[in-house]
């Protein structure tokens, strides 16, 4: 049976999917690899761990009888980037974009370039601060680490360098370069001025379904190029739903995506961390992003840890509606003043909740608040849009999509029970050119919650 195989690369959970030539699932296998420390000892992935997974997996998988491997492509989360010497080698660990730099490097290319906020509405990127904005990984090596940037000759986005790994290709590609950079001038529709004056040389991107012919163990099959995944979990949405829909993609973070918004960005738009992205057909994709998936974990081992109960106990917290009732005629309880620096609200006197469910529904509330307001901005002043689709681990917790279907009543809230859209959709890019189209019949597995 001819094969896909798609390496999923999240920051928890790292994946090898297996998709047949009609993109349905055959099989995943799930890693997760303990992070280790960069040279300054901030916690970052482990790249070499996971280039030698890659590399096992694809072997172990050619030396299967029954699979016949036609094409690989990878999909990996975002701000991140590798920096190659003139060998090929690469120099440095896989910065976490989590990693705090100081706000003189950015402040620099504001001062340069128009100010802030004409900088950021030209790169559609707000100002994220740490290294969420790629280009500061850039321009942070340059001036930090001035020793170890005089070695560099290629620098590659993540996806793009693990497909480097099969093809030794240098390319880029629209979807991660339209991603909260500060590279990518939307408004000439290329790279930033500054990008060259910094004396940098990045190539031109090439279309997202570009791949090249590789041989590993004696085998060839074509590798992509790869893609950044939240334009990749858009893919299969924006093929195969007629109407216009917002499609909200949960996991660590909750990615708020309307690709059927033009309004340019607002000044408010950006200081609520409203961004584009470039979709697989390089068109505008008006976006939020909220740490949704990682402000969930850090409050309710609070909650858990106050109330004695285990580490999974929110997995078997059932949607209780009169409880919900009651708490939407109330008032916030969490986040009162919105997410706290550390993401842990400790102001809530967690003793005001008689069990463990209370506390649990009145967050999962105040926390799809919180989540709604970023989808709200996403919306058109004339949203005449039906649908919101949700994605990912949240689309099976009842209480999130109760709550959402309260909080949009003039909308239709789907979930989809199509787990790993990304994944998919690098999956249905990578062979596109090679059947020819890029729109086979796939099953969206879209569920209505009434």
């Amino acid at each position: 049976m001819n094969v896909i195989a798609v390496f999923d690369i999240g920051k928890t959970n790292k994946k090898i999917l297996l998709f047949n030539e009609s993109f349905e699932l055959l099989e995943q296998n799930e890693e997760k690899f303990p992070t280790i420390t960069d040279d300054e000892g901030f916690e970052c992935d482990d790249i070499e761990r996971i280039e030698n997974w890659i590399i096992a997996s694809l072997k172990a998988l050619i030396g299967q009888p029954n699979y016949h491997l036609k094409a690989v492509n990878f999909s990996t989360y975002g701000a991140t980037l590798v920096f190659l010497d003139a060998k090929g080698q690469r120099l440095t660990p896989l910065y976490n974009y989590l990693k705090p730099v100081s706000d003189e490097i950015q402040n620099r290319l504001f001062d340069q370039y128009g100010g802030q906020q004409e900088f950021c509405r030209k790169t559609a990127s707000p100002a994220l601060g740490l290294l969420l904005n790629t280009g500061i990984q850039m321009l942070w090596l340059k001036y930090q680490q001035a020793e170890v940037f005089g070695k560099v000759a290629t620098i590659l986005n993540f996806p793009q360098y693990l497909s480097y790994l099969l093809t030794k290709k240098v390319v880029a590609e629209p979807t991660y370069l339209g991603c909260h950079t500060f590279l990518w001038d939307f408004d000439q529709n290329g790279y930033h001025e500054w990008v060259s004056k910094e004396g940098f040389q990045l190539d031109v991107p090439v279309d997202s379904d570009t791949a090249y012919e590789v041989e590993l163990a004696g085998h060839k099959f074509m590798a992509g190029v790869g893609i950044h995944d939240s334009s990749a979990s858009l893919a299969p949405y924006l093929l195969g739903v007629q109407e216009k829909f917002v499609l909200v993609s949960t996991g660590t973070w909750c990615v708020s995506m309307n690709p059927f918004n033009e309004d340019p960005l607002t000044d408010d738009e950006l200081a609520n961390n409203c961004l584009k992205y470039l979709s697989i057909y390089q068109k505008p994709v008006k976006s939020t992003m909220y740490f949704m998936g990682h402000i969930h974990d850090v409050n309710v081992e609070r909650i858990q840890g106050h109330f004695n109960v285990d580490s999974k106990a929110y997995h078997k917290v059932a949607l209780d509606r009169a409880l919900t009732d009651r708490i939407f005629e109330k008032e916030k309880v969490f986040f009162k003043n919105g997410t706290p620096e550390g993401h842990v609200d400790e102001q809530v006197d967690l003793s005001q909740f008689e069990s463990f469910e209370m506390a649990y529904h009145q967050f999962m509330y105040d926390l799809t608040l919180e989540c709604a307001h970023y989808l709200k901005i996403t919306l058109p002043k004339n949203d005449d849009g039906k649908s919101l689709i949700v994605t990912g681990g949240f689309a099976r917790n009842s209480l999130y999509i109760e709550n959402l279907v309260r909080l949009f009543p003039t909308k239709q809230v789907f979930t989809s029970e199509m787990d790993n859209a990304s994944a998919l959709g690098a999956a249905m890019v990578c062979v596109a050119k090679s059947q020819g189209q890029i729109k086979p019949a796939i099953n969206l597995g879209l569920k209505l919650w009434s």
